[in-house]
């Protein structure tokens, strides 16, 4: 009797999880405006939109990004640096393993125009899920946003997909890189799903169950085999050499983050 593969919904951001840079200021540099770290910052003060979702703000409403259009969310794609051995992950997780088979989908809050020209030949645009515009027909500019997949955003679409594939939410695996992230991981752990960090984000380190710290994105899966299937390390780099590639330096360790005051000791009794 053939025993059932065992399916795992594999879900990641896109912004400094896949790619190297972020896409607001790419768009940025393309526009020729300056100080979008100062805007961001400056909305996450308001607490006026979600985590997550202030560059589709600033280019619905901000003046600096007025007449944004299509073409442009495009060329930004186009100029985002990807994370390396991208297509060498998206492959393997197509294939999946004996007895295990894997989806991969891709929920960010960047446009999805730019996740989609940045992942074209990687990801198909269906299993890309980003922030939607309503463009103008005529010039193609934007005006109005129709979904922002960003804090409770992304755990509304996870969920959906989840849905669709039929994937218990103990088999979903998600990973992020920054604040925006939180809920999304808080909801996947508490169904015990499983949740990755590629970054040392303060917020992340105290939620997600394991952080991965690397230029390449196939790193995601040193945690997938060793935590999630429960595969030996022989195992572990037999599956990266089995894709041209080398496992050369994994160093296990867990950073506790610690800070003591002294206090008054207490009376001899």
């Amino acid at each position: 009797m053939r025993v059932p593969l065992k399916h795992y919904l594999l879900a990641s951001d896109f912004d400094q999880t896949l790619s190297f840079n972020d896409s607001g200021h790419v768009l940025s540099e393309l526009l020729g405006v300056r100080g979008f770290e100062q805007k961001v910052s400056g909305l996450a003060r308001s607490n006026l939109v979600q985590q997550g979702g202030e560059l589709a703000y600033l280019i619905r409403h901000d003046p600096d990004f007025r007449g944004v259009r299509r073409e442009h969310l495009l060329e930004t794609g186009r100029r985002v640096r990807l994370r390396a051995a991208l297509p060498a992950l998206v492959d393997f997780l197509e294939r999946g393993l004996d007895g295990y088979r894997f989806s991969f989908c891709v929920v960010s809050a960047a446009p999805r125009e730019v996740v989609v020209s940045a992942l074209a030949g990687i990801v198909p645009p269906e299993r890309i899920y980003g922030t939607e515009f309503d463009h103008d027909p005529e010039s193609g500019e934007v005006r109005a946003i129709t979904r922002v997949p960003a804090g409770y955003g992304k755990v509304a679409v996870l969920d959906e997909l989840a849905q669709r594939l039929g994937v218990g939410a103990d088999r979903i695996i998600y990973v992020g890189d920054g604040s925006s992230d939180v809920h999304v991981m808080l909801h996947v752990n508490n169904a015990d799903g499983f949740t990755i960090a590629v970054s040392e984000n303060s917020q992340l380190a105290r939620i997600a169950k394991s952080t991965v710290l690397s230029d390449s994105a196939f790193s995601i899966l040193v945690p997938v085999l060793d935590q999630v299937l429960g595969m030996r390390s022989s195992e572990i780099r037999a599956v990266f050499e089995s894709n041209g590639l080398m496992l050369h330096d994994w160093e296990r360790a867990r950073t506790d983050r610690v800070l003591i005051r002294e206090t008054a000791m207490p009376e001899p009794a």
